[in-house]
């Protein structure tokens, strides 16, 4: 079963940064593609950035600003957000991308909020 629980989310000023960590249930990046989703209330949930293999996709809205990382030894994702925008307040949500949409996970999600 895939577990993800993510921490690290918080309220900063526009321009500032933080880092959210997901921590997941074993050694699944070679199976799934692993990224970062958020959603706003009453809006559609967004990809954020989504990793698979060697290969990163990011948002537009985000490139250049968020940085995802995986560390396997520790089985944990990161996004590193920098230069955060009142418009980048959002849940975000850790997610595990299998082969199809039955094989999808998200975490619990955590909050960022972004004060301008």
């Amino acid at each position: 079963q895939v577990q993800l629980v993510e921490s690290g989310g918080g309220t900063v000023q526009a321009g500032g940064s933080l880092r959210l960590s997901c921590a997941t249930s074993g050694r699944i990046f070679s199976r799934y593609a692993m990224g970062w989703d958020r959603q706003v209330p009453g809006k559609q949930r967004e990809l954020v950035a989504v990793i698979r293999g060697t290969r990163t996709h990011y948002a537009d809205s985000v490139k250049g600003r968020f940085t995802l990382t995986a560390d396997t030894a520790k089985n944990t994702v990161y996004l590193q957000m920098n230069n955060l925008q009142p418009e980048d307040t959002a849940r975000y949500f850790c997610t595990a991308h299998g082969l199809g949409p039955e094989d999808d996970h998200w975490g619990q999600g955590t909050q960022v909020t972004v004060s301008s």
